[in-house]
């Protein structure tokens, strides 16, 4: 499954589903920006890489509720789509991560920005930074669509 007919799609990083649930500063925002995948305003993507890495580090810290909670929402979003990475992926991330530069981490999402052909990564990460795929931050996605 993928978002097809002219619809914006973005890669949306782990670090904007952070920002909300770990009360940072930027969360007002990235709220705005879920509301509007929520509701199907916009398109995005996930990674089930970001899913896992939230859930180590929400397990981490105790939050096993928020976790729940998290989870749970994914099934909620119209316009957000859960992309399970192959394996032939992950290894071109780690063809990306050795071309490039970026950690593992940062690799295996731009390798999936790539595969769905995303117009844009959502991230606060600056190593998206001055690749194909242009990094953007949930205040311009909100703005353009308000």
């Amino acid at each position: 499954m993928g978002f097809h007919g002219g619809r914006v799609v973005y890669l949306i990083d782990t670090n904007i589903f952070l920002e909300v649930m770990l009360r940072r500063s930027r969360s007002l925002e990235c709220k705005e920006l879920l509301k509007m995948l929520r509701d199907g305003r916009v398109k995005g993507v996930v990674t089930d890489f970001t899913v896992y890495s939230i859930m180590i580090l929400l397990g981490k810290l105790g939050k096993l509720d928020e976790l729940r909670n998290f989870l749970l929402s994914l099934t909620a979003y119209k316009g957000l789509y859960v992309y399970n990475t192959s394996i032939s992926e992950k290894i071109k991330a780690i063809n990306i991560a050795s071309e490039t530069g970026l950690d593992i981490d940062d690799a295996i999402q731009y390798a999936i920005a790539l595969s769905v052909n995303a117009e844009a990564i959502i991230s606060f990460d600056k190593h998206f930074d001055n690749l194909k795929i242009p990094r953007k931050e949930p205040k311009d996605i909100v703005h353009l669509k308000m």
